[in-house]
């Protein structure tokens, strides 16, 4: 179990390749990459800068990974968030699970980031041709969220 939230950017593939190295049991890894976007909302963005509080988002980020191994059968698991100022193309986030077979490693990927979403104290700005502007969770990362509850 792994949680890292920096401002550097880093590499997708030789974190996954860390990940599962030296463990043959893993026979599945599934993995989500968030990606800086250049237009939200219909508004063209040139950068968003994401804002956290230290100390609390890594609290959070690893009750959520914890969670995720509490509920299926992980073998690995990993999440990095990036915060600062970004430009698009650039990589937000990874989340990662490694499972024995693929249905551990799909849910769990899927839940983490559904999770992180919504429950991880960060706060984007958005650099856009108006000026800036905040963005708001929207009401489709909350559903993704509840359809886990229960």
């Amino acid at each position: 179990m792994a949680v890292r939230v920096q401002r550097e950017e880093f590499d997708v593939g030789a974190e996954l390749k860390a990940l599962t190295k030296g463990n043959p049991q893993i026979g599945g890894l599934c993995a989500f990459t968030g990606l800086v976007r250049d237009v939200n909302d219909g508004k063209s963005v040139s950068t968003l800068t994401l804002e956290h509080y230290p100390g609390m988002t890594e609290k959070m980020l690893e009750r959520i990974e914890a969670e995720a191994n509490e509920r299926w059968d992980l073998e690995a698991s990993l999440i990095i968030h990036r915060y600062g100022t970004m430009n698009p193309e650039e990589v937000i986030v990874l989340t990662a699970a490694a499972s024995s077979h693929r249905g551990d490693a799909f849910a769990a990927c899927q839940f983490m980031m559904d999770y992180l979403k919504t429950e991880a104290p960060f706060w984007k700005v958005e650099d856009t041709g108006d000026g800036t502007r905040w963005v708001d969770s929207r009401d489709s990362d909350r559903d993704a969220r509840e359809r886990w509850k229960g």
